[in-house]
């Protein structure tokens, strides 16, 4: 399974935290003569997008893109939310409605995640 992305969005729509955590393993770099022999290939791959307004006071957005067999996605969110009260909320240096910019928010946020990806659902006291 894969999570791909989150997103933290702030009330007034902006966004102020973007993490692309899924990459596709690149191949060996190829080369090619041109003119390319270009073959489309339709691919029917879904996301599931996950929505999770945590913080209605504040209007601070959570958002993951995923697999849709990833399994826990919504207790993902609730420990997103905890990490960023933890981590971003707490920090004398952040203010509000600005962009995240916390070392620690990025490694347990990153922690989380892989956490996610293999053991699934997070149970209570993760």
């Amino acid at each position: 399974m894969a999570i791909f992305s989150v997103y933290v969005v702030n009330k007034a729509g902006g966004l102020i935290y973007q993490l692309d955590h899924y990459a596709p393993r690149s191949e060996n770099e190829k080369t090619f003569s041109f003119p390319l022999d270009l073959v489309l290939k339709l691919h029917d791959e879904r996301v599931v997008v996950a929505f999770g307004q945590r913080d209605s006071i504040r209007g601070i957005k959570f958002v993951v893109l995923a697999d849709p067999r990833q399994a826990g996605i919504e207790s993902l969110l609730r420990k997103i939310y905890e990490i960023y009260s933890d981590f971003a909320l707490k920090n004398p240096f952040y203010s509000l409605e600005m962009p995240i910019r916390c070392e620690l928010f990025d490694q347990n946020l990153k922690l989380a995640l892989e956490v996610a990806e293999k053991a699934g659902p997070f149970g209570p006291g993760s």
